[in-house]
């Protein structure tokens, strides 16, 4: 599954960390069943999310605004103003298998997580 992540700038590695384990938890998922964490290109320096991708094992990408807007999101999303349809749940769908959402985006602190598998 692929974890799509949207951040507030600054934001630092435990928590993005605890705001994935939470999600895990409410999907009944596993940290093992995560194969990469996605985010947009404007968030290629948050070293937070590139920091908790390292301790997980995984890699992360950061997609381009022409791939985010390709994907149909069911969310309303306050990236808009940076003229993206949205961060998490794109990223999530753009680089998973099925293009499905096992969780819309959520909001953790200064964190919103989406998952897809």
């Amino acid at each position: 599954m692929i974890i799509g992540i949207g951040a507030r700038r600054g934001i630092h590695e435990e928590e993005v960390l605890e705001a994935i384990s939470k999600a895990l938890e409410t999907t009944n998922t596993r940290m093992e069943d995560i194969k990469a964490l996605a985010s947009a290109e404007l968030k290629k320096d948050e070293q937070g999310i590139k920091s908790a991708a390292e301790t997980i094992g995984v890699p992360i990408h950061f997609l381009s605004q022409s791939k985010i807007n390709e994907i149909d999101v069911p969310s309303k999303s306050r990236a808009s103003r940076f003229g993206l349809k949205g961060v998490a749940e794109p990223c999530a769908l753009a680089l998973s298998t099925n293009k499905n959402l096992i969780m819309k985006k959520k909001v953790y602190g200064r964190i919103t997580i989406a998952i897809a598998d």
